[in-house]
């Protein structure tokens, strides 16, 4: 009985307590909006406030579940209660502060003179306060574990380290409150290097501080590749289904995850969002069916950041554009301004070991327009010189330099200002470290001058190994790591295994290699590393293609002169088309197939094999679109120079022979097709053997074309003798037997042949699912071939199961609009009209 009486007096107290602390923040939020701000003492707790009540709410939920155990219940209720004696408290202290619209003068000059007094007494009630939330916080995710599996506790994916030396400037109290809000989103938004991705650092930080039950993540938005790989992380941690598939579209996955509320409270940092391009592409109809085929998205970026009662979204952007777009209203874009001189001055006195000239310290901090990442570059470079180098000295040499080097960066630096708020006092910043760099320790320059043409974002420790220096030189990677993170000018994730650098850093090395002559000899020492870099596009190289494919972009911005590095150049692009080709991407691919056609035809010739190799990649890409036309050219020409160059019986030349005839059949040109798969199957058995994989792949098209008109005979026949020897040659399990297999249960099947053709697709579909997994969409595509042969028995329980199976994982797989998901929901459709169920067949054909 009395432990009964401990519940209902914590829950008791916990609903009243809520209620009043309502009112009393209302209060203060309907003061701030009739004058405009509160006293300066009433932010701190006006900011804690909502903190509190949602730790209470948390509370009261945890002890409703049963998660809470007698023992904490009872330490709880002094908890709960000094609550209510400090938010009583504070009600008295804003009945005697704040002025009303009934006081008269006097009454509002004494409520002022008595905020002297009572600004400590709210101090102190907001330190107390703040005790109490640790206290009940603790509680709830304590409760809250029992909820999660131990795998998916929740947890943060922000890759960087915590500023010890952070300033918490005003507009962080302003994040916060905002952030209170349900599906919150806020953009900070300012200059390169003003310090905005440090104020969301910190933020991240203090959000799991104080509330370890949520969840939060970083994402990269420079480019879409560093998006796609910010939600990939996101997957991989929070353990989502599906995540571990590399055809898995991970953007819808992280979404959907995101927008299940028993998932818990999240909140991400949407980092350098910058690029309007990146978010809001356009898109036409061909890109949009196209772009599904391995995990890109046909909606815009955009469309990913999901609009969730349980999570909040903090942006950091230059563009104020971009800004209001995802945030949707200018009220939520905040801007961050340069420092003001005393945050300015805090945070140059805790980069240094040594007291600092005040006088010295702010003529500095005005030279460097109180930026914090040219006072921390500033910082860094007198901390290494120190004693030597000083403030004063420090001034000394940018007054001495600063007009030479304004002069020469000029036109280039006005070419490049895409936000005219962009001050000339950081380039002249690091112009000087490049210079001492340069002549304190060469290696660490040219491993800068390296670092400068990759993505700025993830560059990878493993590329910059004895890739920089010169060959009669010696150089010291961990040594020079340290000295450019000594000047700021890069910075590492937690492990140290990859790298950042700012835009105008690289901006600036590149401007300053060009005066000494030396950018085209280094764009072609970073193109000759990506090429030696990156792999084919086949599918063993996925993962590595992923993870090295936005500095792969980077080389289309390298274009060297010189015949080599050109070379070098294109065969990165046609790598890297490959890989963007098999992913779907097929305008990227397109985009730089083209680019890597015209180099090689300029550098290699119009018959050289890797030119030709570029036409029928290219001739392909076409053919993924839908562009028959153009398909039927590229192939057309890499077929008839490779006849003349290699001879009509070189493998190349068989392949690009059953290219043509693959773009012949999707053009329902049979006769044409077959006659040029009969001679590549003839010519492929002769040269290269009538088991070679390409023999049988050869084999196999010309079946497709058989089926294709009725021939069902016919293409059973070369069917089976695929199948056979297949598994044979390459395995029961290989992916090339199973597609045999589904082709010939598929000839079995317009036949109406369905025990055979069923006992071909449970084999089929149960050896996908061992080997390729669950929701890979060969597999999906094993499943409503099964499904299909079901409904024509009119065995309509058993293919409904299977429909569902396969339109529920496709939408999420695949996404709502792909043609495949569209083909399982009318299968569906089409089962529910054979059984009569009219109004079901009808919502999804309206869907």
């Amino acid at each position: 009985m009395a432990e009964a009486l401990v519940v209902v007096g914590v829950v008791t107290n916990i609903i009243q307590l809520v209620d009043f602390g309502s009112r009393v923040l209302k209060r203060l939020e309907e003061y701030q909006s009739k004058l405009g701000e509160i006293p300066e003492v009433f932010r701190h707790i006006k900011a804690e406030l909502p903190v509190l009540l949602d730790a209470l709410q948390q509370t009261k939920a945890a002890i409703d579940a049963g998660y809470i155990q007698d023992e904490t219940k009872k330490a709880l209720l002094p908890a709960v209660e000094g609550c209510g004696v400090q938010i009583k408290s504070l009600d008295d202290v804003i009945v005697k502060m704040l002025p009303i619209s009934g006081d008269s003068r006097a009454r509002r000059g004494g409520k002022a003179l008595g905020s002297l007094w009572y600004g400590a007494k709210v101090e102190k009630i907001t330190a107390v306060v703040r005790g109490y939330i640790q206290t009940l916080t603790y509680h709830a995710a304590a409760s809250s574990s029992l909820l999660k599996n131990p795998l998916t506790v929740p947890s943060s994916t922000v890759p960087f380290r915590r500023d010890p030396h952070f300033i918490d400037r005003k507009i962080f109290t302003e994040i916060k409150y905002e952030s209170q809000r349900s599906a919150s989103r806020v953009a900070l938004v300012g200059l390169g290097g003003v310090g905005k991705s440090q104020i969301a650092i910190e933020y991240a930080y203090q959000v799991r501080d104080e509330s370890p039950t949520t969840w939060v993540f970083w994402v990269h938005a420079g480019t879409q590749a560093r998006f796609e790989e910010g939600y990939r992380r996101i997957a991989e941690t929070a353990r989502i289904g599906g995540w571990d598939n590399p055809k898995a579209n991970v953007l819808r996955l992280v979404r959907n995850w995101l927008c299940d509320e028993s998932n818990g409270r999240w909140v991400m940092i949407i980092d350098n969002a910058d690029d309007w391009g990146v978010f809001f592409p356009p898109l036409n109809r061909t890109q949009a069916i196209g772009a599904d085929k391995l995990g890109q998205a046909a909606e815009s970026l955009s469309e990913f950041l999901p609009q969730s009662p349980n999570g909040s979204i903090l942006i950091t952007s230059r563009s104020r554009n971009v800004a209001y777009r995802l945030t949707g209203s200018h009220t939520y874009v905040r801007e961050v301004k340069p420092m003001d001189k005393a945050d300015a001055l805090a945070l140059l006195q805790k980069k240094l070991s040594f007291d600092a000239d005040e006088h010295n310290a702010i003529e500095l901090l005005q030279v460097l327009d109180y930026m914090p990442l040219a006072i921390t570059q500033a910082a860094a470079y007198i901390e290494q010189r120190a004693p030597r180098m000083t403030i004063s000295r420090y001034l000394d040499e940018i007054r001495r330099s600063d007009h030479d080097q304004t002069r020469l960066l000029k036109k280039d630096v006005g070419d490049s200002r895409r936000d005219d708020r962009v001050s000339n006092s950081i380039i002249t910043t690091w112009q000087i470290s490049f210079e001492y760099i340069r002549k304190d320790l060469p290696t660490a320059a040219r491993l800068l001058s390296l670092m400068s043409f990759f993505d700025r974002q993830g560059i990878p420790e493993s590329l910059l190994h004895n890739r920089y220096q010169d060959e009669d030189q010696e150089a010291d990677l961990e040594e020079d790591i340290h000295t450019l993170t000594n000047y700021s000018l890069i910075e590492m994730n937690e492990d140290g295994s990859e790298f950042e650098m700012h835009r105008l850093v690289q901006f600036s090395m590149k401007k300053w290699l060009e005066l000494y002559d030396e950018l085209d000899r280094w764009k072609g020492m970073y193109v000759t590393l990506m090429n030696g870099s990156y792999p084919v596009g086949r599918h063993e190289n996925w993962m590595v293609c992923q993870a090295l494919f936005p500095h792969a972009q980077a080389v289309i911005a390298c274009r060297p002169t010189d015949v080599k590095s050109l070379e070098a150049w294109a065969s990165v692009l046609f790598k890297a088309a490959w890989y963007a080709g098999e992913m779907g991407n097929y305008q990227t691919a397109q985009e730089m197939g083209l680019s890597a056609l015209e180099a090689r035809e300029a550098t290699l010739g119009v018959e050289h094999p890797e030119t030709l190799s570029s036409i029928n990649s290219l001739g392909v890409v076409f053919g993924w679109q839908g562009k028959y036309i153009e398909a039927e050219a590229m192939h057309r020409r890499a077929l008839e120079a490779k006849e003349r160059v290699l001879g009509p019986e070189h493998s190349s030349t068989l392949t690009s022979m059953a290219n043509l005839a693959s773009t012949y059949s999707n053009q329902g040109r049979w006769k044409e097709a077959e006659e040029l798969e009969v001679q590549v199957m003839e010519t492929s058995a002769r040269v290269l053997g009538k088991e070679h994989p390409d023999t049988l792949t050869s084999m196999a098209g010309l079946a497709s074309t058989y089926s294709n008109q009725g021939r069902w005979k016919e293409a059973e026949e070369l069917e089976v003798q695929v199948m056979e020897t297949s598994a044979r040659v390459l395995g029961k399990e290989h992916p090339d037997t199973l597609t045999s297999m589904a082709n010939l249960a598929s000839t079995f099947w317009n036949q109406g042949r369905w025990k055979e053709a069923e006992e071909l697709e449970v084999q089929v579909m149960e050896t996908r699912k061992r080997v390729l997994g669950k929701e890979h969409p060969d597999t999906l595509s094993s499943i409503a071939n099964l499904a299909s042969t079901y409904s024509n028995q009119g065995r309509w329980k058993e293919a409904e199961e299977l429909f569902v199976q396969v339109m529920e994982r496709s939408a999420r797989v695949l996404g709502k609009e792909h043609p495949s998901t569209l083909t399982s929901m009318a299968n569906q459709a089409s089962t529910y009209r054979n059984q009569g169920r009219w109004k079901e067949a009808e919502e999804l054909e309206v869907q």
